[in-house]
């Protein structure tokens, strides 16, 4: 009995990853994220996976990409300038576009 619950509530998980992924993707192209950055191509800005990578066991990511999206900033992958993200986009979606970003490879 005790498998069958063990069973469920890593299927339930396994959903809720995806669920979440999906959200942080579709936020992404929503909030115009992907005008200036691809998934896993250098455009205006970096690639994702590029942000991933740079930020891997960095403890300290989460906090500093919702800054930096919030407020903009330069320096980190070159010269161009990131803006600062609207603030039509809500901080709990830029929370969900960070998650995502971090798990691209």
């Amino acid at each position: 009995m005790k498998a069958r619950y063990l069973v469920a509530i890593t299927l339930g998980l396994a959903v809720s990853v995806s669920a979440l992924a999906d959200e942080g993707e579709a936020l992404f192209k929503k909030s115009g994220c992907n005008i200036c950055h691809a998934v896993n191509k250098k455009s205006v800005g970096p690639a994702m996976t590029e942000i991933a990578a740079k930020y891997a066991g960095d403890t300290d990511a989460q906090a500093k990409l919702l800054s930096k999206v919030r407020s903009g900033g330069a320096g980190s992958f070159g010269k161009v300038p990131m803006p600062a993200t609207p603030a039509k986009v809500s901080d709990d979606s830029i929370q969900a576009i960070v998650n995502w970003a971090l798990t691209q490879k």
